[in-house]
């Protein structure tokens, strides 16, 4: 039997690592794209060096590892550099993400969770079986963004506004986890999504 492949996506400060921490914490298969991205930028790395070569050192800090935040203001700033870091990465990413499910199909695991923050902007949702969308309110998230990244409230919008909207992504969900509440209550619901998998692929309750 194939590997079911659930796809948790959402905007920066949706809480979807959250859910998928939890969805570890319970006992699933998870992968992390963005551990994946961290790894294979780690430093000296090729792909680090690829993204130097193209935006230049600015983006690299005194540590001579990748700047994420000066990175991150490039390219929202910037659409065409934000496409041109997408297609040095992506590749890469997803390429270690199949070999990562791959892997785990050979063990016979039943199914794969895989944090994926920019499925439908990448294009990748037929990727996956199940599409699980973790949305909350533009304005938390920001907030969120704020406290989390200790960034700026310009900053926060600026990443908000270049990922698709909550509205869009919850027309291709097979799955809605609301975070617009506690921590408490994104546990429950995230409890809930877990019995639904388990339905579907151990037929228990």
């Amino acid at each position: 039997m194939a590997i079911l492949k659930v796809a948790v996506t959402g905007s920066a400060g949706s809480g979807k690592s959250i859910v998928c921490e939890h969805c570890k914490q319970r006992g699933l298969n998870v992968i992390s794209t963005d551990w994946l991205a961290r790894r294979l930028v780690a430093q000296n790395s090729p792909l680090l060096k690829a993204i130097v070569n193209h935006f230049g050192n600015k983006v690299i800090g005194p540590d001579g590892c990748l700047d994420r935040r000066k990175l991150r203001q490039i390219i929202t700033a910037d659409e065409k550099q934000r496409d041109a870091l997408q297609q040095l990465i992506h590749p890469e990413i997803i390429a270690q993400m199949n070999a990562e499910i791959d892997e785990l199909e050979k063990k016979g695991k039943p199914l794969v969770v895989v944090e994926i923050p920019l499925l439908f902007e990448a294009g990748l949702e037929k990727h996956f079986d199940m599409i699980v969308v973790v949305a909350a309110d533009k304005e938390l998230k920001i907030q969120r963004l704020m406290q989390r990244d200790h960034v700026t409230r310009n900053e926060a919008k600026a990443l908000v506004q270049i990922q698709l909207p909550d509205s869009e992504k919850v027309k291709h969900a097979d799955f809605i986890i609301l975070n617009n509440d506690s921590i408490e209550q994104l546990i429950r619901e995230t409890d809930r999504f877990i019995r639904s998998l388990n339905q579907k692929i151990f037929k228990t309750a």
